[in-house]
Order: C-alpha cells, then sequence, then structure tokens
C-alpha cells in the first residue's frame, strides 16, 4: 500500500506548528534574518533615493551649465580673461544666456573695527545682472542686484552666516565703504563660489571698486543638444590668444559625480548586510538542528504511523523555509521604513527598486532551504526505533 500524500495546506500546517511550538527561539532566529535583509534594503533604497534626488536636481538646475575661468600661463602666473570674453561667448550660435563675475581686491567686514586680516574666507566679486539666470541661483531675502552705482551688496548664503546677516537692510563695511545689504542667496549648488561671495554690481564696482571690466568666471547655458560642442569651442571664443590659458569645466559634473563617489561606499555596507544574513542563515540552521535532536521522539512517532523519509525531510525543510520567509518579510518591510524615514527626513523622494524587494524574498528562501537542508535530511534517516526510544 502506497504511503499516504500529504497536501500542500498539511505540509504548510505541519511546517507552522513546529514553529510554533518554540516562539522564543523562532523569533530570535527570525530577527537575524530581518537584520541582514533590513541592512541591505536600505542600503540599496537608500542609495536610490539618493541618487533620485541628484537626477531631479540635475532636470530643476540644468546640465547645459559651462563655466570659463583662467588658468595659468606657461611660467605658472595666474592668467586673466580679456574684457571682450561675454561678447565673444555670445557670438557661439547655441549659447542661450551669458553672465560673469569678477573677484575683486576687497574685503568686506561686519563692522568697520574688524582686523584687516580677518577675513572670514568672504571673496568680493563684482556680478552682472543676469547672473542668476545663468547659474540658477535664487534669492531667499531681499533682492537682486540693479544696474547701478550705488553701494549695495548681495550676500551668499555662507557669506551672510559667517558675518552673521539674517536678514537685508543691515550694512556692511566693504573696500573701506558702507554697503546696504539688498539680499540674501539660497545656496547655489552650480555655483558654489557664490555662496561664500559678498556680491556688488557690475557698475557700482567699476565706479566705486576700480573694477577694469574683466571678468574671472564666465558662465554660459547652451542648447542642450550642443553643450559638448559649445566646450569644445569655448576656450578658444574665451580668449582666442591664449586658448590653453582658460579651464573649462561642467559643474553638473560634480553633481553626478556624486553617485559614483557612493558606489564604493555602498558596496561596503552591501557585504556588511550579506554577512548578517549569512548569520541569520546560521541561526535558522541552528535552530533547526536543535530542533531535531529535541523532536526525535515526534520524528520516531510520526515515522512509526507511516510517514515516509520524504515526507518528514519535506517537514523540517518547510519549517525552514517558513522561519526564514518570516524573517525576511520582516527585513524587507525594515528596510523599505528606514528608507522613506531617511529620504523623507532629508527631503528625499523615497525609492525602493522592485528587484532589491524580490531579491530580499528571494535571498531569505534560499538561506532557508540552504540551512534547513542538512537538519531535514538528519531528520529523514532517523530509524523509528531509535528515535522512539531516545
Amino acid at each position: 500500500m502506497s504511503p499516504h500524500r500529504l497536501a500542500p495546506a498539511d505540509v504548510l500546517r505541519v511546517g507552522a506548528a513546529g514553529l510554533r511550538a518554540r516562539p522564543l527561539r523562532v523569533t530570535l532566529s527570525a530577527v537575524g534574518i530581518a537584520i541582514g535583509i533590513a541592512a541591505m534594503l536600505a542600503v540599496v533604497g537608500i542609495s536610490a533615493s539618493s541618487r533620485a534626488e541628484v537626477d531631479r536636481a540635475l532636470t530643476a538646475l540644468g546640465t547645459n551649465l559651462l563655466t570659463a575661468a583662467p588658468g595659468q600661463t606657461l611660467f605658472g602666473d595666474e592668467a586673466t580673461l580679456p574684457a571682450e570674453s561675454l561678447a565673444m561667448v555670445r557670438r557661439i550660435g547655441p549659447v542661450e544666456s551669458v553672465s560673469a563675475t569678477a573677484v575683486l581686491d576687497a574685503k568686506v567686514y561686519r563692522t568697520d573695527h574688524v582686523p584687516a586680516a580677518e577675513t572670514g574666507s568672504i571673496a568680493v566679486r563684482a556680478a552682472r545682472d543676469d547672473l542668476l539666470g545663468t547659474v540658477g541661483g535664487t534669492v531667499a531675502r531681499g533682492r537682486w542686484l540693479t544696474e547701478s552705482a550705488a553701494p549695495a551688496v548681495v550676500l551668499g548664503a555662507t557669506a551672510a552666516r559667517r558675518l552673521g546677516v539674517t536678514a537685508p537692510g543691515v550694512r556692511v563695511w566693504l573696500g573701506g565703504a558702507w554697503y546696504a545689504v539688498t539680499g540674501i542667496l539660497a545656496p547655489v549648488p552650480l555655483a558654489p563660489e557664490l555662496d561664500a561671495s559678498a556680491l556688488v554690481g557690475w557698475s557700482s564696482a567699476a565706479a566705486l571698486l576700480d573694477f577694469d571690466g574683466a571678468p574671472t568666471t564666465v558662465y554660459t547655458r547652451s542648447a542642450e543638444p550642443a553643450v559638448e560642442a559649445v566646450r569644445a569651442v569655448l576656450a578658444a571664443t574665451v580668449n582666442p590668444a591664449a586658448p590653453n590659458e582658460v579651464t573649462v569645466s561642467r559643474p553638473s559634473d560634480a553633481l553626478a559625480a556624486a553617485r559614483a563617489t557612493d558606489a564604493a561606499l555602498n558596496g561596503l555596507l552591501l557585504g556588511l548586510g550579506a554577512v548578517a544574513l549569512l548569520v541569520g542563515g546560521v541561526g535558522v540552521a541552528n535552530t533547526m538542528v536543535i530542533s531535531v535532536l529535541e523532536r526525535r521522539p515526534e520524528i520516531g512517532l510520526r515515522r512509526a504511523l507511516g510517514a515516509t523519509r520524504g515526507q518528514v525531510r519535506t517537514q523540517f525543510l518547510v519549517e525552514s523555509l517558513l522561519l526564514a520567509t518570516l524573517g525576511g518579510v520582516a527585513g524587507v518591510l525594515t528596510g523599505a521604513l528606514v528608507t522613506a524615514g531617511y529620504a523623507l527626513s532629508r527631503d528625499w523622494p523615497p525609492v525602493v527598486p522592485g528587484w532589491a524587494l524580490a531579491g530580499g524574498v528571494a535571498a531569505t528562501t534560499l538561506v532557508g532551504a540552504v540551512a534547513g537542508l542538512y537538519p531535514a535530511m538528519r531528520a529523514a534517516a532517523l530509524p523509528p526505533t531509535r528515535a522512539l526510544a531516545s
């Protein structure tokens, strides 16, 4: 007479009954699995959320901003850009907008009693009135500069903090005269040098600070498909006499490079998550081996009542899979919650890749199968008489 076959529902019920008999041990083993899965999922999710934030920032700021700045001469001296740079760059067909700043030989202080040696690392720059539109900057408080010779200044976000200025309307000591602060900028991701700068108008700098009109940084926006073409000719256009003395950069590359910088750290953290998952798998194997040792009489009784080796093996393998899956589901939920909480705290879009969720469940299934295979085979190999006598 052939042995009775267990229906899948009966196999699950028998496996679940074995877990319910040892709740504390099962919980600790499931926690080990959950920690490993949660760690790996959180790493992947936070990394994906960070990349989504970078993509969102690049979409908002644009990747078509190029900057040209003086490099060095053949003799190692600091080069300069011609005053006609802006006009020449505007002649490039795909160029949509051009602006510039120029570093001035002036210092800015909160009062006129600060020693001249203490600069606070704040640069004074002349700025054209169309600068913000080109670099994607915004005024957080107050208003932007106007084309006039009046002594007015707009502070970058970092400069305002270092000077202790929290709102427009105050005066600062700049270049030996008092300047009214008309505005404070929000941080400018694509032109971070502006954050630690005090910006005065182009004509005001010429009238009050002996500015000769030569820019030190030229900013240009181009049609997106033609950015590389503009980049190739920008140095020669800015300074035709010495294009090798011009440094051309694409600021958005720095933001995009942040994603690649995170890759090595993510690999390390994923490795740590894998180690935690391995530790959880060892915990599952340990739980199942001890379960086999403790339940020898049960195994012997089932075998004596007609259970086959395959049915006993299936029972313990199902227990291991259920235990690992329980930890895996808890880990996936925990990892998703950690990702969402961290992303929202940083004002990032929370992103948990679908493949990571599926991979977490698949990893726990694999851990459960591998960890439960030996205990299941050991349980199935016990002779009924020996198991009943133990």
